[in-house]
């Protein structure tokens, strides 16, 4: 009677054990599916956001921006066209150079802006195209004072070209603290900043020539 009882309880703790083996491999392999399955999805939440970074990493630019370099580029074209007559008809020395860095820094920077703007799916301003709306931004001259400015040399010429280049990089810096307060495309707020610097210390410059200071 004893080994019968002992058989039973030997069979009934296997049975016991094998059934706990079972349990505990399919938990087992819950955790594993579930796992795996937390995994994946981990991998492809991670994945997800990569084509979003990349657009980041190019950098993000907003409408002040695009206002910025469809303004700047026919405003610098304006101040290259008053730079290119000063060789043939200044008088001052001061004023020829002062004319070849202003030609010497803006052209470059009306090829970035363009660039941009092709880049931005904009369309860049036409060459010579100027309307009535274009007078009215940042300083820049009429038609009629651009034919004043043609029409004048030596002395002259001097005097007018430095009056309506100061009024023209007032409006130019105007704009550009505009795009540092407004714009989001790191590169244009640091042509911004660069155009702050560098033309009002050639207004500095013009106002002491003129004698203005």
């Amino acid at each position: 009677m004893i080994r019968k009882r002992s058989l039973v309880r030997r069979s009934a703790s296997v049975a016991a054990a094998g059934a706990a083996a079972l349990i505990l491999a399919a938990c087992g392999g819950g955790d594993s599916d579930s796992s795996a399955g937390h995994d994946g999805h981990n991998a492809a939440s991670s994945s997800a956001p990569a084509p979003a970074s990349a657009s980041a990493s190019q950098g993000q630019h907003n409408a002040a921006d695009v206002a910025f370099a469809k303004g700047m580029v026919p405003h610098h074209r304006q101040a290259v066209e008053m730079a290119d007559l000063a060789p043939s008809r200044a008088q001052s020395a001061e004023v020829k150079k002062l004319a070849a860095d202003i030609k010497k820094a803006q052209d470059p920077e009306i090829k970035i802006l363009s660039g941009w703007l092709t880049s931005w799916g904009e369309e860049v301003p036409a060459e010579g195209a100027m309307d009535h709306s274009m007078h009215d931004m940042g300083g820049m001259m009429t038609e009629e004072q651009m034919t004043e400015l043609e029409n004048a040399s030596g002395k002259a010429f001097d005097t007018a070209f430095m009056g309506m280049m100061i009024k023209h990089h007032e409006g130019a810096v105007e704009m550009a603290e505009t795009e540092q307060s407004d714009g989001a495309y790191a590169p244009a707020k640091k042509m911004a900043g660069e155009i702050i610097t560098s033309q009002s210390a050639e207004i500095e410059q013009m106002n002491h020539l003129l004698g203005k200071d």
